[in-house]
């Protein structure tokens, strides 16, 4: 993420990043850090997950090449993860 003096530049790095750790938090694999508590919240975390891959198809053809595979690897990595916290103990 980049910045500037003023704090943090809007970007879509910054977009798909902060999507993308509150789907981790919504997994119960990060803790908020507003409480300091781990929950799990999956339909949360798959809305989340959904929210980026919409955002994916919309900006198709619209993005940097670096942009576009920090896109794809936050949604594979997550949808991974949500398919893990979502398996039957």
């Amino acid at each position: 993420m980049s910045q500037t003096k003023e704090g943090l530049e809007a970007s879509i790095s910054t977009l798909v990043i902060s999507i993308g750790s509150t789907a981790v938090m919504s997994l119960g694999l990060a803790p908020n850090p507003n409480t300091g508590k781990t929950e799990k919240d999956l339909n949360l975390a798959k809305f989340n997950i959904d929210l980026l891959v919409m955002l994916q198809e919309k900006t198709q053809g619209n993005l940097s090449e670096d942009e576009e595979k920090l896109v794809g690897h936050v949604i594979n990595d997550l949808q991974v993860k949500y398919v893990n916290e979502n398996k039957p103990s």
